[in-house]
C-alpha cells in the first residue's frame, strides 16, 4: 500500500509538470494569435489584388501564348511546403506531410523548421521569413518554369478557417490559369498585355507564397492552443482522478494502521 501511495504521488506531480507546461505553451500562442491573424489578413488583401491583375491580364487572348499559361504534360513537379517552426500543435504538421506523400518524386522547397527539418534543407522560419526571402524564391521559380524544368509548381500550405478549423490543401502556381470571372478586363495594359504579365508574374508568384506563409502561421498558433487547452483539460482530469485514488489509498493505509493498533492494544 505504501508504494501505491508513493506512485500515486510520484505520477500527481509529474501530471502537474505537464499541465504547467501546456498551459504555457497554450499561452504563449494565445499572445501570437492576434498579430498573426492581422498579418494574415493583410497579407490576403495584396494576394487578391495581385490575383485580379493576373486574372485581368490572362483573360485576354494575346497572353495565351506566354511561357507561364503553357499547359505541360508530365509529372516533373515541385512543391513550396509550408510547415511549423515548433510542434504541439494537432495535426497540424502532419497533415502537410501527408499531403506532400500523395506527390512521390516532387523535389520540395522547405519553409518552416519542421519541414526543413523533414526535408533536410536549410533551416529557416514561417513565423520569421519576409517578403525580400520570399521574393528571389518566386524567381527563381519563375527561371525554373521558364527553363521548361518542371510541369507543375505548386504550393502545400493551411488554410484559415476559423478559430477551430484549418485545412491543408495544395494549390498550383504554374501554369497559370485562365481566371474564371476576371476582374477589371476593361483595363488597359501599356505597352501591351503580354509585356505586363510578364514583368507581374514575379511578383504574383512571391505574394502567393507570403500570402501561403502568414495564413498558415495563423493556423499553426491556433491549431496549437487548442491542442494545448484540450491536453490541458485531460492533464486536470487525470490529476483529480489520481488525486482521488491517493486519497483513497491513503485512506485505507491510515485504516489499516488503527485497525492494527487497535488490535494490538487488546492483546
Amino acid at each position: 500500500m505504501g508504494a501505491n501511495i508513493k506512485n500515486l504521488r510520484v505520477r500527481i506531480k509529474s501530471v502537474d509538470s505537464t499541465l504547467h507546461l501546456t498551459t504555457a505553451m497554450g499561452l504563449v500562442a494565445s499572445s501570437k494569435i492576434r498579430r498573426a491573424q492581422i498579418n494574415m489578413t493583410k497579407a490576403n488583401e495584396y494576394v487578391d489584388a495581385v490575383q485580379g491583375l493576373i486574372g485581368a491580364l490572362t483573360a485576354g487572348g494575346e497572353c495565351r501564348s506566354s511561357v507561364y499559361m503553357k499547359q505541360r504534360e508530365g509529372d516533373r513537379i515541385k512543391l513550396i511546403v509550408i510547415a511549423g517552426d515548433r510542434g504541439l500543435a494537432g495535426g497540424y504538421n502532419a497533415n502537410v506531410f501527408r499531403a506532400v506523400k500523395e506527390y512521390e518524386g516532387a523535389d520540395v522547397v522547405a519553409i518552416g523548421k519542421r519541414a526543413c527539418e523533414r526535408f533536410s534543407q536549410p533551416v529557416n522560419s514561417s513565423e520569421k521569413i519576409d517578403y525580400d526571402e520570399i521574393y528571389k524564391l518566386a524567381e527563381v521559380l519563375c527561371q525554373e518554369w521558364r527553363e521548361g524544368k518542371y510541369d507543375k509548381i505548386g504550393i502545400v500550405d493551411t488554410k484559415y478557417v476559423s478559430m477551430l478549423t484549418q485545412q491543408t490543401r495544395v494549390r498550383w502556381i504554374f501554369p497559370l490559369e485562365i481566371a474564371e470571372n476576371p476582374t477589371a478586363t476593361g483595363m488597359i495594359f501599356e505597352p501591351d498585355r503580354m509585356t505586363v504579365l510578364e514583368r507581374a508574374v514575379p511578383t504574383y508568384v512571391a505574394g502567393m507564397i507570403y500570402g501561403s506563409v502568414r495564413e498558415s502561421f495563423a493556423s499553426e498558433v491556433v491549431a496549437r492552443r487548442t491542442a494545448m487547452d484540450s491536453a490541458g483539460n485531460n492533464a486536470q482530469t487525470m490529476i483529480d482522478d489520481l488525486q482521488l485514488q491517493y486519497n483513497r489509498a491513503r485512506q485505507g493505509t491510515i485504516t489499516q494502521e488503527i485497525t492494527e493498533i487497535v488490535a494490538g492494544s487488546g492483546n
